[in-house]
């Protein structure tokens, strides 16, 4: 039997760190951290915050190996919805970084925000 996507979310969210885009900005200016937008190019393309990098979700765990290799810095993934964030942070952990944050709001607020 299949499970379904969101109650896989329900299972995975509650051991991701979740937090507002303006909490991760505040955090971000102090710790130096690399905020990713793990949406697709098209969608990142539409409407992206200045400072984040378009890792999309399916190559995620190919390519931030070869743009950050420091697993202590801080790093906040977000996407259109929050859903695509909470599994990219559940990889990204099980790859070895140590300090993931899921920013938990839409994409437009994150453009906003930062």
């Amino acid at each position: 039997m299949l499970t379904p996507v969101q109650d896989l979310l329900k299972i995975i969210k509650p051991n991701q760190r979740c937090i507002s885009a303006l909490q991760a900005k505040n955090e971000i200016e102090k710790n130096h951290g690399l905020l990713i937008d793990v949406r697709e190019p098209s969608e990142y393309k539409s409407k992206a915050a200045a400072i984040a990098i378009n890792v999309p979700r399916g190559l995620l765990e190919f390519k931030l190996p070869e743009i950050e290799k420091d697993a202590k810095r801080p790093i906040y993934v977000h996407c259109a919805a929050g859903g695509r964030a909470v599994f990219a942070a559940e990889q990204l952990t099980r790859l070895g970084y140590q300090n993931v944050s899921v920013i938990t709001c839409k994409a437009e607020e994150v453009s906003q925000t930062f």
